[in-house]
């Protein structure tokens, strides 16, 4: 059986760029809204403090060698950074270009487009839109001569049979998404001499989609929104939310025990594992949070995945972890004062227990 290879999701928001000033303040990065969390009821972890890495800033290089080497260390064969691009223009873009530039760390890779809107609310809706996301045949011909022209010829970029393996977070948002892949194959086949494409979607927002009938090669789980949908009991609400009836609590356990039981498709499939969820970080009394997570869990669920998972083929062998670093999610397998390296010995252990 070919070996395993664990893809976690990486956020490169730890940097200052000119946009987010302009939009929420001078020097804003993630750690900004991780920094001023607050619990909201008694036993809620809140703030999440960094500790291996500190607050990085994924400017410097030292910090994304000291993240991939943490990650490397404990079993993670690859990262799979979010990608921004609004015709033509990309946000948080540094640290990959710095990766390519400087051909270290040396660390496989890959990209998830994060093809959304950028709100004020951080949902990606239509409402109080920061930048918007536009599609055409010409804009999806420029992106495709970016993407062949710089990242996909580097020899760290993922592949599958020889294809650069690229990530479409919400295929739904496309006019055409056939259309768009026709013409992102046309160019990296005939215009830069790659073999094809290996192209993935992910089951964001609850799409369960068949990747076939849109000319993709592969879903991928999105097990943040995936493990976060079981409201937690009302007896619960009633003793410990008076004050906070507008918090959306979910049982972290009762998803991973949904999850598991899940009927898989016929589709190529990979599947996908969540530390854990809570936004509240970003949006106060109106985020998301999960409560029951715990490194035991995640070694759980983490572990009957891999046992499960069949690979497709030598190069289809992918699980992904989302996410390495989505500390405003309160998702995330770098160490903090709770948890320290527990999540990533988890991931460690699940991974080497069925090699």
């Amino acid at each position: 059986m070919p070996k395993l290879r664990p893809i976690a999701f990486v956020l490169p928001q730890f940097h200052p760029i000119p946009e987010n000033d302009k939009w929420w303040g001078k020097g804003f990065t993630e750690w900004t809204n991780v920094k001023k969390a607050k619990p909201l009821f008694k036993g809620h972890y809140q703030p999440h403090v960094p500790t291996d890495l500190g607050y990085y800033d994924l400017r410097e290089p030292d910090a994304r060698m000291a993240q991939a080497h943490l990650a490397q260390k404990y079993g993670i064969h690859g990262f799979c950074y979010y990608h921004y691009w609004f015709n033509g223009k990309r946000l948080l873009n540094y640290p990959v270009d710095e990766i390519l530039r400087l051909q270290e760390p040396n660390m496989p890779f890959m990209l998830c487009w994060a093809n959304e809107n950028w709100t004020r609310r951080w949902d990606g809706l239509d409402k109080e839109i920061l930048i918007e996301q536009k599609y055409s045949v010409e804009d999806d011909k420029n992106h495709m001569r970016w993407l062949c022209e710089n990242v996909f010829k580097d020899e760290r970029y993922i592949r599958v049979d020889n294809k650069p393996v690229f990530v479409i977070y919400r295929h739904q948002l496309f006019p055409n998404i056939k259309e768009t892949v026709s013409v992102w194959k046309d160019i990296a086949i005939n215009e830069y001499g790659y073999e094809g494409l290996y192209l993935c979607i992910t089951e964001s927002f609850h799409d369960n989609t068949p990747p076939h009938k849109i000319d993709f090669d592969a879903a991928i789980e999105f097990s943040p929104h995936t493990v976060m949908m079981e409201k937690k009991k009302p007896s619960f609400w009633d003793k410990i939310f008076n004050k906070n009836p507008n918090l959306d609590i979910k049982d972290y356990q009762l998803g991973v025990d949904r999850i598991i039981s899940r009927v898989l498709p016929n589709h190529k499939l990979f599947r996908c594992v969540t530390p854990g969820w809570d936004n509240s970080a970003r949006k106060g009394n109106n985020g998301i949070i999960g409560i029951n997570n715990s490194p035991k869990i995640y070694y759980e669920w983490l572990n009957y995945i891999v046992k499960i998972f069949k690979p497709y083929s030598k190069d289809e062998n992918f699980i992904f972890i989302n996410a390495m670093n989505e500390w405003a999610e309160g998702n995330h397998l770098e160490p903090c004062v709770k948890y320290g390296t527990y999540y990533l010995e988890a991931t460690k252990k699940a991974i080497e227990n069925n090699e």
